[in-house]
């Protein structure tokens, strides 16, 4: 069994080529990515023992996403085949002034349907050290959401550390249940969370004044909504949020703060320019993070490497970070030139 264990669901990515809008030409380029198998792939890549959990339907798609895992160095050995689809996404990539769009079309995969008793936890946990979980999977159903509780119940039951994305996704509750009733719960299991300020604010019903739609972050403020969410959930450990200054599609501005017992921390920033695809940032700060918090005796450390890794996910297209732990080790020291390596 693996140390790093992360379950949610893995869906079929489909894009429309380039920058193009949705079938401006007949093509849809297909791949796999979601936001706990990023974080999986992520975890492999930077040479952790790393197992992804999901269910998936015993056919060609879901035996394609399980090789697509395997390749990327993932155990799959404990993914549930069950139900009848594979859920699916579809991505048309932004420019400029115009934003990217997601539209989602996972009704009825096999992870929305899986319920509690499908997945064994005793041997899932059974040389585990860490589990990652997003509020992603309980937005799926009443039952995902409730296999969700029964997942982080079982890792705190064998004294696994919990990691959450508070990842709110407004197109997904719609099953009956808000977001902070949900995920207050849920959170209560988290030893570390991860969120940006939106997912503090819809996930969690947690809220300062913070204006993300000018493209400039108040760090002040950041102090104030990590300390309200600790102040909340006292069993956190750790609170990571991630600053995005969307100035376009483009250019954002990219950095992350991190609070715990020892106080607030302010990461160094980034400008990103020419972003090639800023989907799976999210999820890629949140495997570096997790990589630097068991890497690092420093906590700082810890933060400039999820941002480092983080960063570079903008340069490459596709759900998940395809970058080595040296690559983020020579931007953290200053190496951000871009000069041609010989």
């Amino acid at each position: 069994m693996a140390e790093f264990v992360s379950f949610g669901e893995i869906m079929l990515r489909l894009k429309s080529p380039g920058h193009e809008r949705f079938f401006q030409s007949p093509n849809l380029q297909a791949t796999f990515g979601g936001g706990e198998a990023n974080v999986a792939v992520a975890l492999a890549n930077f040479g952790l023992d790393s197992s992804f959990v999901t269910a998936l339907p015993a056919d060609d798609i879901g035996d394609a996403a399980i090789r697509e895992l395997r390749g990327l160095g993932v155990a799959t050995g404990e993914i549930v085949r069950s139900g009848h689809r594979t859920g699916i996404y579809f991505l048309e990539t932004g420019a400029n002034q115009r934003p990217s769009k997601v539209i989602y079309d996972r009704s009825g995969s096999s992870m929305s349907e899986a319920t509690c008793g499908d997945f064994d936890w005793e041997q899932i946990f059974s040389a585990a050290k860490w589990f990652h979980i997003t509020g992603i999977t309980p937005a799926l159903s009443q039952s995902a959401a409730d296999l969700s509780m029964e997942a982080v119940t079982a890792a705190k039951k064998h004294d696994v550390m919990v990691s959450c994305d508070f990842n709110f996704r407004g197109k997904l509750w719609k099953y009956g249940k808000s977001a902070p009733e949900v995920m207050g719960e849920l959170v209560k299991f988290v030893d570390v969370g991860i969120a940006n300020e939106e997912d503090c604010q819809k996930s969690l019903g947690i809220t300062v004044d913070v204006d993300v739609e000018n493209g400039k972050l108040d760090s002040g403020k950041y102090a104030a909504l990590t300390e309200k969410v600790m102040s909340r959930f006292p069993n956190l450990s750790v609170i990571a949020i991630t600053l995005r200054e969307s100035k376009s599609a483009d250019q954002n501005g990219w950095a992350a703060c991190l609070r715990d017992k020892d106080g607030f921390r302010l990461s160094r920033h980034y400008e990103i320019g020419d972003i090639i695809d800023r989907v799976g940032g999210g999820d890629s700060f949140a495997s570096a993070l997790i990589f630097g918090l068991n890497t690092y005796q420093d906590r700082q450390q810890a933060l400039e490497f999820a941002v480092a890794a983080s960063c570079l996910k903008h340069s490459i297209p596709g759900d998940f970070n395809r970058v080595s732990a040296d690559e983020v080790t020579k931007l953290m020291s200053g190496d951000a030139s871009g000069r041609v390596q010989r």
